[in-house]
């Protein structure tokens, strides 16, 4: 992403999207040369198997299908804000003054190894904190690091203060990822775990499509300052749906 933006400014888009396939065919070939994985012994047989079963384990827990409800909302809510803050960023970058130079070198390689080190600190730190306490932790900095375009939205071509942004949010994107993806692994059951987990990591999509079908218009209605600011309080529900689904007080054992 960073060395096409950064190309883009030097030969045409037509060179760029060129080069960008020629990266790609390598994976396409290095496939050929990795052998297939060993299929595990027992494997769904039946669309029911595939499916319904694990829709029905899911739902038919003893804590009841409100509870699954409960988990099912707050994974559509949890990362809302902060994919709707991320969804339409680099045009976002463009219309503060940022050549795609700028945004190559600056604000997609910040937000590459920010994502890094989010994600190594969250796994590090959840493993004392646990899962629960890990969400709210998180996802209190996913709330804030939001603020840090709207900062941006109100300073303008300002290089440092891209780096800051950026980097802020990325944080926030790793750890709240982290904290995610360990509570959804958590939800499922072992007897169905590749399907409920794929289904789920399909629920949790939706957040980033939806984000990226209405966040041009909010953006053309309230401008960019008022839009990271609507994407911070959309974030505030996914927060509160903690107190149900992943409770402070849990001890540390069952968390």
């Amino acid at each position: 992403g960073s060395l096409a933006l950064i190309m883009a400014d030097l030969v045409p888009w037509s060179v760029v999207h060129l080069v960008v396939a020629a990266f790609m065919i390598i994976g396409l070939i290095t496939t050929f040369f990795i052998p297939e994985t060993e299929q595990p012994e027992k494997t769904p047989s039946t669309m029911k198997q595939a499916i319904v079963e694990p829709f029905r384990e899911f739902f038919s827990r003893d804590d009841g299908w409100k509870s699954a409800v409960s988990i099912l909302l707050f994974m559509i809510f949890y990362k809302l804000g902060d994919n709707m803050a991320t969804a339409l960023e680099t045009p976002f970058f463009l219309d503060m003054g940022f050549s795609n130079t700028e945004i190559g070198t600056v604000a997609k390689l910040s937000k590459l190894w920010a994502a890094v080190a989010g994600t190594i600190a969250g796994g590090i730190l959840m493993i004392k904190l646990g899962i629960n306490r890990s969400l709210w932790i998180f996802g209190l900095f996913q709330v804030l690091s939001i603020f840090g375009y709207y900062l941006l939205a109100e300073a303008g071509h300002n290089m440092l203060m891209l780096f800051v942004a950026v980097s802020m949010e990325y944080i926030g994107v790793g750890l709240g990822t982290v904290a995610l993806l360990a509570f959804m692994a958590r939800a499922t059951s072992k007897q169905f775990t590749a399907t409920q987990f794929a289904l789920l990591s399909s629920l949790v999509a939706i957040p980033r499509t939806f984000a990226n079908a209405s966040t041009g218009y909010l953006i053309e209605s309230v401008g960019y300052s008022q839009f990271f600011l609507l994407c911070m309080l959309l974030a505030i529900p996914g927060m509160l749906m903690l107190y149900k689904v992943a409770p402070w007080s849990t001890s540390a054992k069952n968390a």
